[in-house]
């Protein structure tokens, strides 16, 4: 046995060595862009147009960093993203919550409180997560409008919070159909009303279904652009809304590095939350997919 072990183990190094080598050149294949962008944000513009995409910066400068976080707009020129930065800031943050918080009592109620006609409005609301977004974009700015909403933050928030519900409510349900029923048969029991039978009993055992809401709900509403730009005026825009204005916006020299490291600012955000709980998102997917 142990000799077919040893004859075994200079393959499997072989085999495992391959491997890795294959996975290192695919990550760095992904990471180009991202390296192209990064080198192109710190280099003067002068040095952007002698040199190549993936030369070295020789005389790095974060000066157009500064630029492009910039001040407000002011008129129809822009100058920098951050005001826009901290307005999708204020957008995520009270949509993620409430999709998320709605999506949990939707999701609990349609596995532990079924009634009549549960399932039905379990498809809708499924059905709802494929509706063309440019479908209903009439309609939203006219309820917006009746709302008293349009061009505002609020009623940026508002529109994605109606379209969270449908895939926080999907994850959830997913999540708490593995939840054993008798654990909230027992709480009924014991005279548990529905949200104390949430609070104390579905919502400790929801971490990881919540940290894919969160995840999934924060990157979509991040990076929306068309509702962005539908729905909001010139100081409420989102910064994905900013980034495209400014990157089309020139007086005369097209700055590239100031265009990149606008990119970057707009993209950091998102590279952060997915460094630091991708693999929490990855098993929260899973967690809710095998019963019992």
């Amino acid at each position: 046995m142990d000799n077919v072990i040893r004859r075994r183990t200079p393959g499997a190094r072989l085999a495992r060595a391959v491997l890795y080598t294959v996975l290192i050149l695919a990550v760095l294949f992904y990471l180009m862009p991202l390296v192209v962008m990064l080198f192109t944000s710190i280099k003067p513009l002068e040095e952007i147009r002698a040199g190549s995409l993936l030369a070295i910066p020789l005389d790095p400068t974060f000066a157009p960093w500064a630029k492009a976080w910039g001040e407000a707009c002011t008129g129809m020129r822009c100058e920098g993203v951050s005001v826009y930065f901290f307005n999708s800031i204020a957008i995520v943050v009270p949509a993620v919550l409430i999709s998320t918080t709605i999506g949990a009592l939707n999701g609990y109620a349609l596995t532990k409180w079924r009634f009549k006609g549960s399932e039905l409005v379990f498809a809708l609301m499924l059905f709802g997560c494929f509706i063309p977004f440019q479908v209903v974009l009439l309609p939203m700015a006219q309820t917006l409008g009746w709302l008293g909403l349009s061009s505002s933050r609020a009623g940026l928030v508002l529109v994605h919070v109606i379209f969270g519900i449908a895939f926080t409510t999907l994850f959830f349900r997913n999540f708490y159909v593995s939840v054993p029923s008798e654990l909230v048969s027992a709480a009924k029991l014991d005279g548990a009303g529905f949200f104390r039978i949430f609070w104390r009993i579905l919502l400790p055992v929801s971490k990881p279904i919540i940290v894919v809401s969160v995840i999934w709900q924060f990157t979509q509403i991040w990076n929306d652009f068309l509702f962005g730009v539908a729905f909001s005026a010139h100081d409420t825009q989102p910064v994905t809304v900013a980034l495209n204005n400014l990157v089309n916006t020139s007086t005369g020299v097209k700055e590239y590095n100031v265009d990149m490291a606008a990119a970057m600012i707009a993209a950091l955000p998102t590279l952060v939350v997915y460094v630091l709980a991708g693999k929490y998102f990855v098993r929260g997917l899973t967690a809710g997919s095998v019963k019992g």
